[in-house]
């Protein structure tokens, strides 16, 4: 079994194409443009990333980025056993080495001095600079670099610097509009398409919240949390307590207004 073919999807995941976003990244990936895809936590970035990567037969390295992850923990570093020292590739060096599409999520949250080494991967170069070991990395052709994150949560300590942002193609996601988003829930979960409308109203009625008082809304991954408690037989109201009030707000009004928006549906 090859290094590669673990991180093969065999399954084609599902996704629900909102506009022509599956046709301009098949096209970006022709031409290897390293991607940006832009959106709130628990829209879908993910779940196109993985479908596309199924859809053009390509592995993909997915990396959830953290304050704490160093460019050790992208590139690689040495390690030691045994028989003494040896070198044990990154996630992002597997991707290039072997022709990955590498999916580095959540971006912003990765320190700025970590981000700086995906820079000579995502211009006319495609390397990348194993200092450590002294290698130069020149990337596979099929390697693609997606990053995502959640402009909403920008700030000046979290965003990314222009000199990264313009290396990339960038795609916007937002929660899908309600006939789509109720279709989706639907699938993935087996309820009926009236309870997946309720619970889609639900969550526009939250988003309308965001900014006064919720710092984000309520999602589509949230609301399939949901739509697979009511599936099991779980009571619509204590299913979406469960799944959508209690996650997101701790303020005793604000939960009575969703609870409230909850009993309207329900």
């Amino acid at each position: 079994m090859s290094i590669i073919s673990q991180y093969r999807i065999e399954n084609a995941p599902y996704y629900r194409p909102v506009a022509d976003e599956v046709e301009l990244y098949e096209a970006a990936y022709s031409v290897r443009m390293p991607m940006m895809l832009k959106g709130p936590t628990g829209c879908g970035k993910t779940r196109f990333v993985e479908y596309m990567a199924w859809k053009l037969g390509k592995p993909l390295i997915t990396v959830a980025c953290n304050e704490d992850m160093t460019a050790s923990d992208l590139v690689g570093r040495f390690l030691l056993d045994a028989s003494g020292t040896r070198w044990q590739d990154g996630p992002l060096a597997i991707a290039a080495r072997y022709g990955a599409i590498c999916y580095l999520d959540e971006v912003v949250e990765a320190r700025q001095d970590t981000t700086v080494v995906i820079h000579p991967l995502t211009d006319n170069r495609r390397v990348l600079p194993l200092e450590k070991k002294g290698e130069l990395v020149h990337a596979h052709a099929d390697f693609q670099l997606v990053i995502s994150y959640n402009p909403g949560y920008q700030s000046l300590m979290k965003d990314l610097k222009q000199s990264t942002k313009q290396r990339f193609g960038a795609l916007d996601f937002n929660y899908p509009e309600h006939g789509i988003e109720s279709e989706i829930i639907a699938h993935e979960t087996g309820v009926s398409g009236e309870v997946s409308g309720k619970l889609v109203s639900i969550a526009e009625r939250a988003r309308n919240l965001k900014g006064h008082g919720l710092d984000e809304g309520i999602s589509t991954r949230m609301l399939v949390y949901a739509g697979n408690l009511i599936a099991k037989g779980v009571e619509p109201k204590s299913a979406c307590r469960v799944a959508l009030v209690r996650p997101i707000t701790d303020d005793p009004d604000m939960r009575d207004a969703l609870d409230a928006a909850v009993n309207t549906y329900f």
